[in-house]
């Protein structure tokens, strides 16, 4: 039997107030037990604060992650952005640290005007590693750096991609998988099945971090614009059925603008189809 951990980026839409405690609490008032915090725009929480979030997500039951910010690329033409991208993500991952959440999520790259895709590769591989040393420095020793599964042509996150990262670097670098994305990557196909068996034989992963929403089409292509995951762009029943037969440790983090709505008709899905939640 799988262990499924499930619910939103963010502060749930329906709490009455808008701190990441309250947002917490709610996800549990919900029947929920996980929540990404969003640092998308910039990490404003200090240490302090990113403890005490980490006692109360504890205390109630709440499995806790984090998204790095939008800006970062480790594969720019310009050095600074470069030095400032890896500094973004060791201030998540340090308040990630604080707080005891397992994983972040990051936009690693672009391949911008490189050459090949290989050279921008391996520039990333030279950033997260430079990355992975100051962590260790910094104390950061539970979290992982989880690359995230990229929609856009431009950006290094195919699944390929982002499993090589992971055999190259090590242990504390996962990949994050977006299912949207890689169905939008993959030009609207999915073997659910497959990816969650190369995650958990080939890298040995026991546990895994995901996002899911649904996807709008425009021009008969599926586009990094997110949507309800009722429209089954991708659908979210075939990776439940796929889930359910193998005993797996597994993240799901709604990211459809309807966020809890959606986390719970996923959670609906699941229990349907025989998983209890156990609350």
């Amino acid at each position: 039997m799988p262990k499924i951990y499930l619910g939103t980026a963010g502060i749930p839409l329906s709490a009455k107030g808008k701190s990441t405690v309250e947002g917490v609490k709610k996800v549990k008032e919900l029947g929920l037990n996980a929540m990404e915090v969003e640092f998308v725009q910039g990490v404003k929480m200090s240490i302090e604060k990113a403890k005490e979030l980490g006692e109360v997500a504890k205390t109630i039951g709440v499995r806790l992650s984090v998204h790095a910010p939008y800006y970062i690329n480790l594969c720019s033409e310009e050095k600074e952005k470069i030095e400032a991208s890896k500094n973004r993500i060791l201030e998540t991952a340090t308040r990630a640290e604080a707080m005891g959440a397992d994983a972040i999520a990051i936009h690693v790259a672009f391949y911008g005007k490189k050459s090949k895709r290989e050279e921008c590769l391996d520039e990333v591989k030279s950033g997260l590693g430079e990355i992975l040393d100051k962590s260790k420095e910094l104390g950061i020793m539970n979290v992982k750096f989880g690359i995230e599964t990229m929609a856009k042509e431009t950006a290094i996150g195919t699944l390929d991609e982002v499993i090589l990262l992971s055999k190259e670097l090590g242990r504390q670098v996962i990949p994050y998988i977006d299912w949207a994305h890689t169905f939008a990557r993959q030009g609207g196909q999915i073997d659910y099945g497959e990816i969650l068996d190369r995650l958990t034989k080939e890298l040995g992963l026991t546990h895994i971090n995901s996002h899911f929403e649904g996807l709008e089409i425009r021009n008969g292509k599926y586009v990094d614009i997110h949507r309800s995951i009722v429209y089954n762009t991708p659908p979210f029943e075939p990776l439940a059925r796929e889930i359910l037969k193998r005993d797996i440790s597994i993240t799901l983090i709604c990211e459809s603008p309807e966020l809890e709505n959606d986390a719970l008709r996923m959670k609906k899905i699941l229990e349907d189809l025989g998983y209890n939640f156990g609350e």
